[in-house]
């Protein structure tokens, strides 16, 4: 693939049923040979992300969002700043990470839509870094992507660290939902909105391309897949395995106090990761940080729709040797 990224515009009923969905007026668009689900917006930065220069001090968390990626992205900059958790509890993790494309992909700028005191204005306005920003910020830089890989900087993996987590996608589905409620006020159900997942017409669809270029490349050496489940099956392992990837060094003791501090309940109240100001927006929605965990979506799907879902994975797994944990 060129440096020109391929841009699709949608049809007038697609744009209707996305524009209802996001209560915005805002036109969307598909990006990339993937098709990649973006408010049309991306178009001013698409090329841009491609030909992006990554430095090799960056490190860089990316995924399909709701996959686990906040919980990994605390736990990836906590091991690169040597357990550092003053630091980490005072300085929100969207100042401590830029996120690539949350300029396009946030339909309202909540710095000014809502009443925030001072410093947390100024911390919601970082949220929404810009491209020019991003590549103005110094290093190390801590860079968060929801973007198929085939949309990011060609050279990314030959030149810096990238953890990807990935999930199955019920659990994803159901954890997005919730994350559409919260911040765009979805008032449909969630049959509705399983369809629109499986439908690729949810932002960042479709969910398998995505999973499945970042599989392709997880033999290169300065890439890591892990699975959101074998985070929660076995997270001290999975610290160890994240540091000597990352070159960090972390004792029984360091794994214990950041097992801890990741711990559902402790993550939940901890408000640089999961902001205050959120609820705000939705005061009936569930927090950011929501339950965790892996299965849930045992409890929103029904016999039909668990079947639909198992034959929809089978197909686009079908040739792959790509399969999600159990649970």
């Amino acid at each position: 693939m060129g440096d020109k990224v391929k841009i699709q515009e949608l049809d007038s009923a697609t744009q209707e049923l996305l524009m209802g969905l996001y209560k915005s007026r805002a036109k969307f668009a598909r990006f990339g040979d993937v098709g990649c689900t973006m408010p049309a917006t991306y178009k001013e930065d698409a090329d841009n992300m491609r030909t992006m220069a990554v430095r090799p001090d960056d490190v860089w968390v990316t995924s399909f969002p709701r996959s686990g990626t906040t919980w990994t992205q605390e736990l990836v900059w906590l091991l690169m700043n040597n357990f550092d958790y003053d630091t980490a509890s005072n300085t929100s993790l969207w100042v401590r990470y830029c996120f690539l494309e949350m300029k396009h992909v946030s339909l309202e700028d909540y710095s000014q839509s809502l009443e925030l005191e001072p410093k947390l204005r100024e911390e919601v306005k970082e949220t929404f870094r810009s491209y020019e920003e991003i590549v103005k910020e110094p290093s190390p830089r801590f860079i968060k992507t929801h973007m198929p890989f085939s949309l990011l900087p060609a050279n990314l993996l030959d030149t810096t660290k990238v953890v990807y987590v990935a999930r199955d996608p019920r659990d994803v589905a159901v954890s997005f939902y919730h994350h559409n409620k919260l911040l765009i006020g979805y008032t449909g159900d969630f049959k509705t909105y399983w369809n629109l997942f499986v439908s690729n017409l949810v932002l960042f669809t479709p969910f398998f391309p995505h999973l499945k270029e970042a599989w392709a490349l997880r033999n290169h050496s300065n890439m890591l897949f892990i699975f959101y489940e074998d985070l929660i099956k076995n997270l001290p392992l999975s610290i160890k395995r994240i540091a000597d990837f990352l070159g960090k060094d972390a004792s029984d003791e360091q794994i214990t106090k950041l097992c801890e501090h990741l711990d559902i309940n402790n993550f939940r109240k901890n408000e640089s990761v999961n902001p205050s100001f959120l609820v705000k927006i939705n005061p009936d929605a569930e927090g950011f940080v929501r339950r965790g965990g892996a299965g849930g979506w045992r409890q929103y799907f029904d016999e039909e729709m668990a079947a639909q879902a198992q034959r929809w994975m089978r197909d686009h797994l079908a040739g792959s040797d790509l399969r999600f944990p159990d649970h």
